[in-house]
């Protein structure tokens, strides 16, 4: 249990795609047992924030892991896991002032690209419908790591860009609702290639901020078993 500990917390630690894979390479056939399941799973969401509006959605690559836990009953599970790569946020906001004369003017035509970074846990119920279909459904609890808004314009022929860092004026905890689907491949072992939805139920922005606005993400994701064969193989020699 100390290693298992150690490895998650390294895990969430983790930054690096290449170390992140090296990692799970590495130790997950210790992290597989007749009744869990661990994997990597990345993929692209699509994000947006509620109630700003002209805001267009972004597009975002995500990296992670999974463990599902089997209960009694087979075709229930719980699954968890870390998003260590999650980004957020929302395309085309509009420009504020920023109390700064020749900022304000050079800035003044373009938009806003808001990136907010999170580690996300999913917590969830899953159900197999049969050995390829499933559905899931419960919460996922964020903790910001980084945000900053991106101002972009062309002036006088120039593309300039500008970053402020928001962190401070955002919440540090998000935790929302979320929802799935997937098709598992080969009869049930294979690669879960799956969809999701999050909706954040704790408003972005601190202050008393109306209309409230939260985080929304679809999510297109696939999950590959790591280590599932060689812990099998073990367990039988």
């Amino acid at each position: 249990m100390k290693k298992f500990y150690l490895i998650i917390s390294l895990l969430v630690s983790m930054q690096s795609a290449s170390s992140q894979v090296l990692i799970s390479l590495l130790f997950g056939d210790k992290l597989n047992s007749p009744r869990v399941e661990f994997g990597l799973e990345g993929g692209v969401n699509f994000s947006n924030i509620s109630n700003l509006g002209g805001a267009d959605s972004r597009a975002n690559f995500n990296l992670g892991f999974y463990f599902d836990y089997k209960l009694k009953n087979p075709s229930w599970l719980v699954s968890t896991g870390v998003i260590v790569k999650s980004t957020m946020g929302a395309n085309g906001l509009a420009i504020y002032p920023l109390n700064d004369t020749n900022l304000d003017a050079a800035f003044a035509a373009g938009t806003i690209d808001r990136k907010i970074k999170y580690f996300n846990v999913p917590i969830a119920i899953k159900y197999k419908i049969n050995q390829n279909i499933y559905v899931k459904s419960g919460v996922q609890l964020g903790l910001l790591s980084k945000a900053y808004d991106e101002l972009k314009s062309d002036y006088e022929g120039e593309n300039l860009t500008y970053k402020i860092n928001i962190r401070d004026q955002l919440h540090v905890i998000d935790v929302g609702i979320a929802l799935g689907t997937g098709y598992r491949l080969l009869k049930g072992h294979g690669m879960n290639l799956g969809v999701n939805y999050y909706y954040g139920l704790v408003s972005v922005n601190k202050g008393d901020t109306s209309p409230k606005h939260y985080n929304q993400s679809f999510y297109i994701t696939a999950g590959i078993p790591i280590g599932k064969g060689k812990a099998a193989q073990k367990r039988t020699e």
